[in-house]
């Protein structure tokens, strides 16, 4: 009998052992997380929410890099993260091209590669395993559409006079920039009388984009429509226009992407029209990622942001929510 509850008792402590260990804390995994760097409220909205999602949970922890918005910074950061044998790399991308041999680096050292807001280029994203993010040509249509109607109920568009349009795009080469201009070309093409008499680069900062918005005046004071590929852009040409002597807002129809606050207020003030939103906060996303991945699940080619856009109906009653 006594043999018989030693075995019974040292039963029952095997299966604490195995209980415990099955329940045991996860493996602590290291992250190497690569920025492009803080040009617009947008982007310091991102960073913090990635870093602090991934600080605040305990299993995780943070290499972080900076590249200041120079493609080799980053590309060297890439590399430090392989060498370093990080457990995954999560990795915004300044413009498409020129990640190839990196990334064929970090698959080679089975590292996966996880694309936060912007993507490479198509032929090296079979290197990565997922982007997450927006939609960056549906943001561009969405413009289109909301220009569509607002210049129609506002008697500026009858379809056959020709509107002066002014663009100002992001970095050149990055993803947003390309497919912002392709979605809302995309809805431009069914209106012959949309002319974009001026395009250029403003690198989605406010400073380029005052500047640049400074050159287009003098080249044209006539002109009706800007959109903006960020906000920040957008606020920069406001300070431009006003300085021009003209009304944001009311002499040039203002549209622009991402919906940070400072927009929201122009908005309210009456001196921008509408803001596509662009949400930069996937920080819970890339960390929901990251366990899906330790935990040997399959992640899905592309996880979509849930967004809206807004203007003078619904921006006032936003604006005191936003946390960017």
């Amino acid at each position: 009998m006594r043999n018989w509850k030693r075995i019974l008792v040292l039963a029952v402590v095997i299966a604490m052992v195995l209980s415990v260990g099955a329940f045991a804390a996860p493996k602590t995994w290291v992250v190497g997380f690569s920025q492009i760097g803080s040009e617009s409220e947008w982007r310091t909205a991102d960073t913090r929410s990635v870093q602090d999602s991934i600080t605040q949970d305990p299993t995780l922890v943070m290499v972080y890099s900076d590249a200041q918005q120079k493609q080799e910074n980053q590309i060297r950061a890439l590399r430090s993260f392989i060498a370093r044998k990080v457990d995954v790399i999560l990795f915004t991308a300044l413009v498409e091209t020129g990640y190839g041999p990196v990334l064929q680096e970090a698959q080679r050292a089975h590292i996966p590669v996880i694309m936060i807001d912007r993507d490479v280029a198509k032929e090296d994203q079979q290197y990565r395993m997922t982007i997450m993010g927006s939609d960056f040509i549906k943001e561009g249509e969405k413009v289109g559409l909301w220009l569509e109607k607002y210049l129609k109920d506002k008697g500026i568009d009858d379809g056959t006079t020709p509107i002066d349009f002014a663009e100002l795009q992001g970095t050149t080469g990055s993803a947003p920039a390309v497919d912002r201009a392709t979605g809302f070309r995309n809805i431009q093409k069914n209106h012959a009388n949309w002319v974009i008499k001026h395009s250029q680069d403003g690198d989605f900062t406010s400073t380029q984009g005052k500047q640049v918005m400074e050159a287009f005046l003098k080249d044209d004071p006539k002109i009706q429509v800007l959109f903006a590929h960020n906000d920040q852009m957008a606020l920069g040409a406001i300070e431009a226009i006003k300085e021009a002597g003209l009304q944001p807002g009311k002499d040039i129809t203002i549209i622009s992407i991402d919906s940070v606050k400072g927009i929201f207020q122009a908005i309210v003030a009456g001196e921008s029209n509408c803001t596509v939103e662009c949400n930069p906060l996937l920080g819970p996303q890339a960390v929901q990622a990251i366990h899906d991945l330790r935990a040997g699940k399959k992640l899905p080619g592309r996880i979509w942001t849930i967004e809206s856009q807004f203007d003078a109906s619904n921006a006032a009653a936003a604006l005191p929510d936003r946390q960017y």
